[in-house]
């Protein structure tokens, strides 16, 4: 079985290949330490599995998600992220991965998630599991950050982090006036009114590090 672990640190991919290891004596690992790294390795080689983080140099995993999929539809991905999972489960299920755990699972919940999603399943947490079920069942509202398309949702994260409009267009080539626009509708989705507003509730809502 052919692993890659798309992580920026060393030591927590060194962790994940013994806790693999353990259940897979067979497993042969990939290592990656950026977004563009892991699809550099996806478009290289054949894969049982991607274990990847959300939050990484450049590219988040979130912004390769579709292009994962794009090179290889029926490759499952599992998200293994710092950020809680009513933040981005939701969000990361829908746009195609496999399952989501947070960094402080314990191995066997990982062992867990890994042999189900690479039965063809997806894996998520009881607690979410159950969250889920519990919102269905009262009709929740639609937390605001789940109205934002995916490109919204990644210009929201970009303006919490402190990047100008500027910046935002500078890294995603685009032009300042396309992600004026997608402000101007996170704006008006969320309800806010200023710049400050969003920078605000991404750092309560814990969208950026």
């Amino acid at each position: 079985m052919r692993v890659l672990i798309a992580d920026d640190h060393a030591v927590f991919r060194r962790g994940l290949k013994e806790t693999i290891g353990e259940a897979f004596p067979k497993v042969t690992f990939g290592e990656a330490k950026t977004a563009d790294e892991a699809l550099a390795c996806v478009r290289q080689h054949d894969w049982e599995i991607v274990i990847l983080d959300i939050s990484m140099p450049g590219k988040s995993g979130l912004d390769i998600l579709s292009d994962l999929k794009r090179l290889r539809p029926k490759l499952p991905v599992l998200f293994l992220s710092m950020y809680p999972e009513e933040q981005y489960a939701r969000r990361a299920l829908k746009a195609g991965a496999s399952g989501y755990l947070t960094k402080d699972s314990v191995p066997e919940e990982l062992k867990t998630a890994v042999r189900r999603v690479l039965s063809g399943g997806r894996y998520v947490s009881v607690t979410l599991a159950e969250r889920l079920a519990y919102d269905l069942r009262r009709g929740a509202d639609t937390p605001v950050q789940e109205l934002l398309s995916d490109r919204e949702f990644q210009v929201l994260r970009m303006i919490g982090s402190g990047k100008t409009v500027k910046d935002i267009a500078d890294e995603l080539s685009l032009s300042v006036k396309t992600v004026s626009t997608y402000r101007s509708r996170i704006l008006e989705k969320t309800g806010m009114k200023t710049t400050a507003e969003l920078i605000r509730f991404a750092l309560r809502s814990q969208l950026v590090d």
